[in-house]
Order: structure tokens, then sequence, then C-alpha cells
């Protein structure tokens, strides 16, 4: 599968995951004080996970700008490229093996 295929197919499931999330967390709350504490504790696994979603949504973003820059599958710290095997298990991967170490 193609760099953009990969990265298009990302993008997309990011997004339904963010939209899933957010449509959780602006759902109305029981007005039953016990199940209420516990759908507020819910929200806040869902604010994290939302952050996270959001967070590799931009990651996404950013790797399908360097494919049009013809950028992709370089280190943004040493500008050698990032190794295949790496791109293939994080496709919007920033850094070589040794710059995310220290990144």
């Amino acid at each position: 599968m193609a760099h953009r295929d990969v990265l298009d197919a990302l993008l997309h499931d990011y997004t339904v995951r963010v939209e899933a999330i957010r449509r959780d967390l602006s759902r109305s709350h029981s007005a039953d004080f016990a199940e209420q504490a516990q759908q507020r504790q819910n929200d806040e696994v869902l604010e994290a996970l939302l952050a996270e979603a959001e967070q590799e949504l931009l990651r996404v973003r950013q790797a399908r700008q360097r494919l049009a820059e013809g950028r992709y599958g370089e280190c943004l710290c040493c500008g050698e490229p990032i190794e295949a095997a790496r791109l293939a298990a994080l496709p919007a991967a920033e850094y070589c093996l040794n710059c995310a170490q220290f990144n």
C-alpha cells in the first residue's frame, strides 16, 4: 500500500474516532447522583482518549504535509531517511530510530 493511502486511512480512522468521542462527551448525564459520578469518571477517560486521538490526528496531518512537500520519511532531527520498518509500524514517524531516543 502506498504511503499516501496508509496516511489517508489513518486520517480517516482518527477523524472517526475523534468525532465518536466528542459525541459521547456531549451526551447528557443522568439525574441520579451515583450514576452521574460514574459518568463523570468515564468522561475523564474519554477526555484522555480524545486528547490522544487529536494528537495522532495532528501527527498524521503533518506526515501528509511532509509527503506533499517530498520530505516524507526524512528525519526531522538529522535529515537522514527513517527506516522502512519504522515507517511501516509508525507511518507518521517524525524521527529515525536514533533520534527518536532523544525526542
